[in-house]
């Protein structure tokens, strides 16, 4: 996992970073010309909730993670993942569940 084409990411990073900075700025501005408050009650419980979610899960999935990487160097002598790796992998994973829950909670009418 260490060869990989940098240059190339790079480049589709930086293009990921805009192109979500500006879905997230146009749909800023369409909800203020919209008149309707921001952040609303519902719209702050689903976001807490989501985030709770998300970040417990995301705790257990890096621990498994890394007891997985431990258990594999003791058994096999060579890790799963570098360090760095681990620790990019449970973010983005972690952030993906936050997605995830925040849109299937959004859509739950009935939301407690």
């Amino acid at each position: 996992m260490t060869n990989l084409p940098w240059t190339g990411a790079s480049g589709v990073i930086l293009a990921t970073v805009v192109i979500i900075g500006v879905y997230v700025f146009w749909r800023m501005l369409k909800e203020m010309r919209s008149g309707f408050p921001l952040k609303d009650e519902r719209t702050q419980r689903v976001s807490g909730k989501a985030a709770f979610y998300a970040f417990h899960l995301g705790l257990y999935f890096t621990i498994a993670l890394m007891l997985g990487n431990i258990l594999s160097n003791e058994l096999r002598g060579v890790y799963l993942l570098d360090g760095w790796y681990a620790i990019n992998f449970s973010v983005i994973v972690q952030g993906l569940m936050y997605i995830g829950f925040r849109l299937y909670f959004e859509k739950k009418e009935d939301f407690q």
